[in-house]
């Protein structure tokens, strides 16, 4: 297998400079030449030099590819927590040491030491790492707590027949598990993440991870192994973590369609799925519009990148000349001009007690907004007009959804067409909700320098048989 390392290559030769070669001389010349006679060499520009080479792209330079296994070796950094007296330090490495909480992915290594000042008189040293998932539904009287993840390890007992004492720093090395079991199904591990509603029914949702280190130092304690039990003498230090699970779509975003007047819009191509539609007419002797709205047949996005989409319509020149009164606007105009549009929609699940009243289920929740498509003028002619865009997601949205037993995240593209006034519009109003899935990193052919935390990728958290009929999966990398 032939591995490949990118190297970052700066050189300074301006492109205008030309260099003077010597002619050589013939191979069979033998006459011997004064040193007078020799040819002259002209003295190089000033800014000629041998091409310098950096780790790391400049600001003006970028990576084309780079094998992860051939990263040069740099220090180790460490996210460190003590207790308030400084007895016990927990160092976890592979941190970043600026960051205010430590961060791990999918089937990650904790890996790090405890450090502790003073060892008389402890027993045993323990570290563990928990993870819970706390449901509570407001006026409605349900809560639920599920343990996520419980792992524990033993660093040192006391060895009474030895009575040696405890090392001052202790090594540790736990796993984060793939998956999780409610007692009915196994989730995947599901990420950290916080959600509510306020008001009557309202909930709360809250889904933390922490690892903890514990120096039992008991008083008069006869047992050899106390272990958690004993907190009023023991020395303990606990930090939360950031569980985010990487993923990442297994192909790229397609070539964007053009307008083909011949066709009378787009062209229908395996890379873009259509999604039909139909705007009903509020009055008579106006025509149906037909609404294509076309997207990446993955339906798998970035939450970094902008979410492209191509729109038609298609009716009689008449119908169509009524519906521009209510067709797409190009660029970002405010809700209130703007009567078609596209957005990005999270719906936040909590459901407690998994119950049917009357046929319904009893869960509650909420629905956000977390992108925003712009429309650009693609083309038209007599029974048709094109749209293009994108659907810019908002910063603060890091993961894409999740199912984790009574808690769930869906997301989905709501096409919107509302006419101003109902009763005089001559169209009725429309609503297209197609589900898609985020993924937190872009496609990439060869999956590595992307760097962060672990660098492995998960697999998609929602059934896509179930929401995305059986779209691709997310890449994933162990």
């Amino acid at each position: 297998m032939v591995e490949t390392l990118a190297v970052t290559h700066k050189s300074h030769v301006s492109p205008t400079t030309e260099v003077e070669h010597p002619p050589r001389a013939a191979a069979c010349q033998s006459t011997p030449m004064s040193a007078a006679s020799l040819p002259g060499y002209p003295a190089p520009p000033s800014q000629i030099h041998s091409p310098t080479y950096t780790a790391a792209p400049q600001a003006h330079e970028y990576r084309l590819a780079l094998n992860a296994r051939l990263r040069p070796n740099r220090p180790p950094r460490e996210f460190v927590k003590q207790t308030k007296n400084g007895g016990v330090s927990l160092r976890l490495v592979g941190q970043d040491d600026q960051a205010s909480l430590p961060v791990y992915g999918l089937g990650a290594f904790v890996q790090g030491t405890v450090d502790i000042n003073k060892t008389e008189g402890i027993t045993s040293v323990e570290v563990q790492i928990e993870g819970t998932l706390k449901l509570e539904e407001v006026a409605e009287g349900g809560a639920a707590t599920h343990k996520l993840c419980l792992s524990k390890s033993i660093l040192w007992v006391k060895d009474r027949t030895q009575d040696a004492p405890c090392p001052n720093s202790l090594r540790f090395n736990l796993t984060l598990p793939a998956t999780f079991s409610d007692g009915d199904k196994t989730y995947p591990l599901p990420p950290s993440y916080e959600a509510h509603l306020s008001g009557l029914p309202g909930f709360r949702a809250n889904i933390n991870y922490s690892v903890s280190a514990f120096a039992v130092k008991p008083n008069d304690v006869q047992n050899l192994v106390k272990s958690t039990l004993f907190r009023k003498d023991d020395w303990a230090v606990t930090t939360p973590f950031l569980y985010h699970p990487r993923t990442r779509p297994s192909v790229p975003i397609p070539t964007p369609l053009s307008a083909n007047p011949s066709l009378g819009g787009f062209d229908d191509t395996p890379q873009w799925k259509v999604f039909s539609s139909t705007v009903i007419p509020n009055r008579r002797g106006v025509q149906d519009v037909s609404v294509k709205l076309h997207l990446p047949a993955t339906r798998i996005f970035c939450v970094r990148q902008p979410i492209p989409f191509h729109l038609s319509f298609h009716s009689t020149a008449e119908s169509l000349a009524a519906f521009i009164a209510v067709a797409p606007v190009a660029g970002i105009l405010s809700p209130k001009r703007q009567f078609t549009r596209i957005q990005l929609m999270r719906q936040t699940t909590v459901d407690v007690r998994n119950a049917m009243v009357l046929g319904t289920k009893t869960d509650i929740w909420r629905v956000d907004c977390i992108g925003e498509g712009a429309f650009r003028f693609s083309g038209d002619g007599a029974d048709w007009a094109a749209f293009s865009g994108d659907i810019f997601i908002g910063d603060h949205i890091t993961i894409g959804g999740f199912k984790a037993g009574g808690f769930s995240t869906r997301d989905y593209l709501v096409l919107n067409i509302n006419p101003p006034d109902l009763l005089k519009s001559p169209f009725k109003e429309l609503r297209m909700v197609v589900p898609i899935r985020l993924a937190t990193d872009p496609w990439n052919e060869d999956g590595s320098g992307l760097g962060g935390y672990g660098g492995q990728y998960g697999p998609p958290s929602i059934s896509s048989s179930e929401e995305l009929e059986a779209a691709p999966e997310l890449h994933y990398q162990r």
